[in-house]
């Protein structure tokens, strides 16, 4: 190396060349390049990304050490760590302080898989490093405790600050909370609008969340009360919509994904999964049967001009899965794991795009 020395000044010079894909802006500048240390023919730091789910952390490592060959040295050694700070807009407040992402999970049309789609998307995002929740918004329906063989579990009462609080049920490292948490499994709940609107409020306000990086909410198809309860209850960073590709799915979809885009409502739209995309049998995993249509979600992104985040397969393991009580990511199944772990990481990268371009999320104010 001769006479040229390596100064942390120097590192952050080379690695202000390398541009977050996503952020469009240099890691120096985004404040991602941290713990910098210089040792003998060796630069080590860590690269601090925007969510462990980043579907691009492998193309940022090695932009990094090209970075510090091309303009430091080709022969130094170069050790990267990679970790996550989830990024956020919310306005910390009384409710769910700890939250850092609010994501409704949105379908216009019953019987598409959106609960499916929700509990795989939590476990795939909590595999990935994050902290996940989900709340199950469906309160005359819920399906998250037997989806993820909780249905028998009820939760504890926490007293803190002088007040009772709920500890959501935690399962496959998933923190979950429901009514059918709170009520029998056979029991009906026949509830007009606000009462099932208050209990959704309950979940929020009187449930002990912690630090969480997603909160996913399952909500219930259409656009109804606990639509609006939620949009004004807590800030929403953005929503997905569930789809499958089928026409009568497609036009409730749209029905669903233009609510969050009425101005007095104005939430992101992270975009559109298509689920059931196409039939794939498991004994023929490399056949494609498109029995309910071809391409509904993308021409539904592409109407809407968001992006489709994800396309889920119709496989019978991920029934299987639902029905035994665990979601189908955690199986061995490569066809599944591939489908919903590249939707969640999709999901995660539009909420750091979604967080670094637009403004700080707020409750909606809904004048009637």
């Amino acid at each position: 190396m001769g006479e040229f020395t390596i100064n942390k000044e120097k590192v952050l010079q080379a690695l202000s060349t390398v541009e977050e894909p996503d952020l469009k802006k240099d890691l120096v500048t985004l404040g991602m390049i941290q713990d910098i240390e210089i040792g003998v023919n060796q630069v080590r730091f860590t690269v601090v990304l925007t969510t462990p789910a980043c579907p691009l952390k492998e193309l940022i490592k090695k932009n990094c050490e090209n970075a510090i060959h091309e303009h430091l040295s080709p022969d130094v050694e170069v050790i990267i760590k990679l970790t996550a700070n989830v990024t956020t807009t919310r306005h910390t407040g009384p409710l769910i302080p700890g939250v850092k992402n609010v994501i409704a999970i949105s379908s216009g049309k019953g019987g598409v898989g959106k609960s499916t789609v929700t509990a795989n998307l939590a476990m795939a995002l909590h595999r990935s490093g994050a902290k996940v929740g989900i709340i199950d918004a469906d309160i005359s329906g819920p399906s998250i405790p037997v989806m993820f063989g909780a249905e028998n579990m009820q939760p504890t009462i926490t007293p803190k600050d002088g007040k009772n609080y709920i500890n959501p049920i935690r399962q496959y490292g998933v923190k979950m909370m429901s009514i059918g948490f709170l009520t029998p499994p056979d029991s009906a709940v026949v509830w007009r609008g606000p009462m099932a609107s208050q209990a959704l409020r309950q979940f929020f306000g009187d449930t002990d969340w912690g630090e969480l990086d997603y909160l996913l909410i399952d909500l219930p198809p259409g656009t109804s009360d606990i639509h609006l309860t939620l949009v004004q209850t807590v800030p929403v960073t953005g929503a997905v919509v569930v789809t499958t590709p089928q026409k009568v799915a497609l036009a409730d979809a749209v029905k669903g994904l233009s609510m969050f885009k009425q101005p007095q409502i104005n939430v992101p739209v992270l975009g559109v999964i298509e689920n059931m995309a196409w039939f794939t049998p498991e004994e023929l995993p490399d056949h494609k049967y498109h029995i309910f249509g071809k391409g509904g979600g993308q021409s539904l992104a592409d109407k809407f001009e968001v992006p489709l985040i994800g396309q889920i397969p119709l496989v019978q393991g991920i029934r299987e899965a639902g029905d035994d009580g665990r979601p189908a990511v955690m199986d061995t199944n490569p066809i599944v794991n591939e489908a919903f772990m590249n939707a969640a990481e999709a999901l995660a990268q539009q909420v750091a795009i979604r967080n670094a371009s637009r403004e700080r999320t707020k409750a909606v104010e809904i004048v009637v």
